[in-house]
């Protein structure tokens, strides 16, 4: 009898959750993908389960209903919200995290995929294409989180043998879900308001350069690292993933080629100095060399497919209205 995977995703009403949990159902069966959230979804197309991270005896018993065999953690409080709440932040990511990896460790699931961040990286990092291996000094509390995070998926994979996967995020871009509270979310946003408002606000300056991929290459990155074999798997800290890197002022350019009414205006605010602590593009050269990692869609391509879907979005609430 050929073996199912059962898997649970944590954070399954996030951003990243909402693409993945469809992606993973698409390939692994509607009922061997268990969504998990602290938010019960309005609607479901499969099993959910209320869950905090936090509670262990939670965990162990959804580990106990399902048989999983495969987590992938996405619950996180994100950059900008991180550092109003930092205590918060800290906990929630950081212990999230240690329940996992024990339940590893105690052989109640076989593999572990945890995302990282470009927010490892600091003020003190190479800005443009940035090496695999580096200086990491973040300057937020994410960030921190995350490097802490990596380096204690290395020393339980050296340790004890967990099978933990992981990717450094760039900014992501997507139109199925609203972004969580991070620096980057102004690339969402910019695309929501230009096709309702014609004009945009953008709380990051003109020319900030940052790296950024569309979340169908990002899904497609997650899925494809959790499937390769284990021995393809050469960094169990984190993995730089690339994509495409441009600033405000680039991305509104491409947007006036379909929207030529629409505007850009800025208004720096406190994740400027976030931003500007980052790098402005990644080399992710490990990534392709060990598992084959390749992205497809460049700014001209994310940009046209997100109008397309939005505006269907807008014409079929319209619609429904």
């Amino acid at each position: 009898m050929p073996f199912t995977e059962q898997i649970l995703v944590i954070g399954s009403s996030g951003q990243i959750g909402t693409e993945l949990i469809a992606r993973l159902r698409e390939i692994h069966g509607t009922d061997n993908v268990i969504a998990a959230d602290v938010k019960t979804p309005s609607a479901s197309n499969g099993p959910f389960e209320n869950l905090d991270v936090l509670n262990r005896d939670q965990l162990n018993g959804i580990f106990g209903k399902y048989r999983i065999t495969q987590v992938y953690l996405l619950a996180a409080i994100l950059s900008a919200t991180g550092e109003k709440y930092p205590m918060k932040a800290w906990d929630l990511n950081m212990n999230g995290l240690f329940n996992l990896l024990e339940a590893a460790k105690e052989k109640h699931i076989r593999k572990l995929y945890w995302p990282s961040s470009i927010a490892i990286f600091g003020p003190t990092t190479p800005k443009s294409n940035t090496p695999q291996l580096t200086v990491t000094e973040p300057s937020t509390v994410y960030g921190i989180s995350k490097l802490a995070g990596e380096r204690w998926c290395e020393y339980y994979f050296l340790k004890y043998g967990v099978d933990v996967r992981s990717l450094r995020y760039p900014g992501l871009i997507g139109y199925q879900s609203a972004p969580g509270g991070g620096t980057t979310d102004y690339a969402v946003h910019i695309f929501q308001e230009a096709l309702q408002k014609k004009e945009y606000t953008s709380f990051l300056s003109a020319n900030t350069r940052l790296p950024m991929m569309y979340m169908p290459d990002a899904i497609e990155a997650t899925v494809k690292i959790m499937d390769v074999d284990a021995e393809k798997i050469k960094i169990r800290g984190s993995y730089n993933l690339g994509g495409i890197s441009f600033t405000p002022a680039e991305i509104a350019e491409e947007i006036k080629k379909h929207i030529p009414e629409f505007r850009i205006s800025y208004a720096p605010d406190f994740r400027q100095a976030i931003a500007d602590s980052w790098p402005g593009s990644v080399d992710d050269s490990a990534a392709q060399h060990d598992w084959g990692w390749k992205h497809h869609f460049n700014l001209e391509e994310m940009t046209k497919d997100m109008l397309k879907h939005l505006a269907r979005e807008k014409a079929a609430e319209l619609v429904n209205m």
